[in-house]
């Protein structure tokens, strides 16, 4: 089975998991690797872990990403031709506070996947970026030409790392890397730190939401299904020589719904879908928080045929759904 499996890193996180169950849908076999850390609370990354193991084709390492003879072992054991890196220290808020947490997990955590990459003959790697790493920019819609070195959060500050250093892996040793600058992912089995949990969380026990900048802020909200199929899609579009990238075989797509919502207006789905009024605490803007995002898809559609094709309104019903589900609610 390891020939052929698929490295997913972060496989019992949000993304990594959704992408790991469509891997293993598809028949392809899976090593899914994770820490299990406590940034948020990990019986939900447990039960991920749980429906993981019921499938066919799945196997599970628990190690921390910054652990160099761990991952060198992981990788010399198995010679991944395929990686997918989802696994980092997640949140902009938390690396206001926490930075350490991102150099281990973002910088040296990735580094050790670049090496393990490099000395394990690695075909293709595909890995997480951001949309953060646009920082402050205020042309919209984001496209991937655009200038990225202004982040205004210390985790944009690693992600935008993380595109300089699989670039130069990409040109120095020949590595295939793509990275992914995802949008706003939601969905069923999402990250309770991010703003549609905290929403649904907070209604259901009659607790205010924390509106920032007094609720005039827009996300380009991308429903996590559309994204697993895209990632897939990509495993196999292996980059060629890119005059972008210093003729290294690299490239970058905005993973994004190119839609953005105001977000009153899904805090109003929200509540239809609970059949609960929200309590509306209204905030300034947050440090390292940005008013609206917005995706220039154009690159990635062109290039996988993909289209975003789930509406907010379902997303939201599926994602309240999946909440009352699982919290017996």
């Amino acid at each position: 089975m390891t020939d052929q499996a698929i490295l997913v890193t972060g496989a019992a996180g949000f993304i990594g998991f959704h992408v790991a169950r469509q891997l293993l849908a598809e028949g392809r076999p899976v090593i899914g690797l994770d820490n299990l850390n406590s940034y948020y609370d990990p019986a939900l990354k447990r039960a991920r872990l749980d429906v993981l193991r019921a499938e066919r084709g799945f196997s599970f390492e628990q190690t921390d990403l910054a652990d160099r003879e761990s991952m060198a072992d992981l990788f010399g054991k198995h010679r991944f031709a395929t990686v997918v890196h989802l696994g980092a220290q997640a949140g902009v808020r938390y690396s206001i506070d926490n930075p350490q947490a991102y150099v281990d997990s973002n910088l040296q955590g990735f580094l050790n996947v670049l090496e393990g990459c490099r000395h394990n003959g690695c075909r293709h790697l595909v890995y997480a970026s951001s949309s953060s790493v646009y920082g402050g920019n205020t042309k919209m819609p984001f496209a991937e030409a655009d200038r990225t070195d202004h982040p205004v959060s210390f985790y944009a500050a690693t992600k935008k790392a993380n595109e300089a250093m699989a670039q130069s892996y990409s040109h120095l040793y020949r590595l295939p890397v793509t990275g992914l600058r995802f949008f706003t992912i939601y969905g069923p089995w999402g990250r309770p730190d991010m703003a549609m949990f905290l929403f649904v969380n907070a209604i259901m026990e009659g607790r205010p939401i924390r509106l920032f900048n007094h609720g005039k802020m827009r996300r380009d909200f991308t429903y996590v299904d559309d994204v697993t199929r895209v990632v897939s899609r990509l495993i196999a579009r292996i980059p060629a020589d890119n005059p972008a990238a210093a003729n290294a075989p690299s490239k970058i797509y905005n993973v994004g719904n190119h839609h953005p919502e105001e977000l009153m207006h899904v805090v109003g789905l929200i509540e239809r879908a609970l059949g609960r009024t929200a309590i509306k605490e209204m905030l300034p803007m947050q440090p390292g928080d940005v008013p609206a995002t917005f995706a220039d898809v154009a690159d990635l559609m062109r290039d996988t045929g993909f289209a975003p094709s789930t509406p907010i309104e379902e997303g939201v019903r599926n994602f309240v759904a999946w909440y009352r589900d699982y919290y017996k609610v």
